[in-house]
């Protein structure tokens, strides 16, 4: 037998000599010689027979047949696992001194974060009440002093709040829908009529003027545009101080809220006045119904409220938390700002007395009132839902899911339509009073970061992710 001197593990047969081989080593020696070993004979695979066995168990080698030998495998067995126990010993006691070394580097860092946050909002608290004597002045040359006069309004100021707030709730209720009002239909038909590009990426400020015939674009290079919505071009470009946050019109003059705490007024392409109200970024401005008071809300847990033919500050009030947004009521006696707290606070305009406030999740991006006098629209950073509060119950009273975040919301003028900008698209819900519901006759796939209503409702202008200055309307 051709087998290496063991049993075979995979036994054949020559069908010529009829002899037992290992099939490894008979088909090598038939590709050398092509014979059979045994007689000589020529021989192929072919001519091989596998045969079926059992497994063949291979003995024992001969160190493990006595018990010294066996002793000895033991031993060494015995011995390395011994060796393996003191290694991992050491491996664990060098962990456990890394553990203990990070554990410990760990604690020192918190400690280290919590003081230096404790000595950063020290830091702040002090700065947001810092006060920096001086007058606003006209003609901006000394105009970025901020004065506060007292914590509640001048009485002539508070009594033109007064008179606006009678003026305008008198009359809301009874208030009916402009004869050449835009209609659900009408909206559902809307499309792009016009377009006009700007450099203000990712730009969040936006603001049409009473005519509807110019809109304000501002960003982050501390630039402005005015554009001309009927001739569908830039008109004009303003130089801020710092980068803009937030813009309006104060009749034909642009505002501009600035990140270094400023707020500037134009006119033409001069700035007329600067204004300070707050120790780091303004972050929003809202102009009251009665047209001389300017609201602004700023990173240093303050609202401030501007005398716009003085061009002072006659009243500010420090909070708890960071502000975000703003937005008068449309009766003019209520402040509300958005917090990046989550939190919604109502203020009285006169006294500047917390009267409620209304609890969200996440930092609130935007405010609108409804002109009905009882709504309050707000949207949260990168969320997709609206809600709507009812001020009279101080409770959610509804809530919109749009299905892509909200960058921006805003009321028509006669409380039906809730148009809606996010990067996904720009929407647009109607309330019916008539049948208490609500429906969404717009949405068009728009990535858009601003939104404004037009004139009658008949239009409306989108600021686009990419700087874009868009119409929407029908034909």
């Amino acid at each position: 037998m051709l087998c290496a001197s063991e049993a075979p593990q995979a036994p054949v047969v020559s069908r010529k000599s009829g002899n037992l081989f290992e099939k490894r080593l008979i088909e090598a020696y038939i590709s050398e010689h092509g014979t059979d070993p045994v007689n000589g004979e020529d021989l192929s695979v072919d001519d091989l027979v596998e045969l079926k066995t059992a497994r063949v168990v291979r003995p024992r080698p001969p160190t493990l047949t006595s018990i010294p030998s066996l002793l000895s495998v033991f031993q060494n067995e015995w011995d390395a696992l011994v060796l393996e126990t003191y290694q991992m010993k050491q491996q664990l006691a060098q962990t456990r001194q890394e553990l203990s070394t990070a554990l410990y580097q760990h604690d020192a860092a918190v400690r280290v974060i919590a003081r230096v946050t404790k000595e950063r909002d020290e830091a702040r608290d002090t700065l947001s009440k810092l006060s920096i004597s001086g007058n606003g002045t006209a003609n901006g040359s000394d105009g970025d002093a901020m004065q506060v006069d007292a914590q509640t309004l001048p009485e002539a100021i508070a009594a033109k709040v007064d008179a606006i707030q009678q003026k305008l709730s008198s009359t809301r209720r009874k208030r009916a829908v402009p004869k050449d009002w835009a209609t659900p239909e009408k909206i559902e038909a809307f499309d792009v009529t016009g377009s006009i590009p700007t450099s203000h990426r990712n730009s969040k400020i936006l603001s049409v003027n009473d005519t509807k015939e110019l809109a304000i674009i501002a960003g982050p290079k501390g630039t402005a545009d005015i554009c001309d919505l009927a001739e569908q071009q830039i008109a004009q470009s303003l130089k801020c101080s710092g980068t803009a946050t937030d813009g309006l019109w104060w009749n034909d003059r642009p505002v501009i809220a600035t990140s270094t705490g400023t707020i500037e007024i134009f006119k033409g392409d001069a700035q007329v006045a600067k204004i300070r109200a707050h120790a780091g970024s303004a972050t929003a401005i809202a102009l009251h119904p009665c047209g001389d008071l300017l609201g602004s809300v700023g990173v240093d847990k303050s609202f401030a409220l501007h005398d716009l033919t003085s061009f002072k500050v006659v009243l500010q009030v420090f909070t708890d938390s960071e502000f975000t947004t703003c937005k008068f009521h449309p009766d003019g006696h209520l402040f509300a700002v958005g917090a990046a707290s989550g939190q919604i606070q109502v203020f009285d305009v006169k006294t500047g007395a917390n009267m409620a406030n209304f609890d969200g999740a996440g930092s609130v991006q935007t405010l609108s009132f409804s002109e009905n006098g009882t709504w309050l629209a707000s949207a949260m950073k990168g969320q997709t839902t609206i809600s709507i509060w009812d001020l009279r119950k101080s409770a959610e009273l509804k809530v919109h899911d749009i299905g892509n975040p909200i960058t921006n919301i805003v009321w028509d003028y006669t409380g039906q339509f809730l148009a809606a900008a996010g990067p996904g698209s720009v929407t647009v819900l109607h309330y019916a009073k008539s049948s208490k519901s609500w429906s969404e006759p717009f949405r068009k796939a728009i990535a858009a970061s601003a939104v404004e209503w037009g004139a009658q409702a008949q239009s409306i202008v989108v600021l686009g992710t990419d700087g874009t200055v868009s119409t929407l309307g029908g034909e």
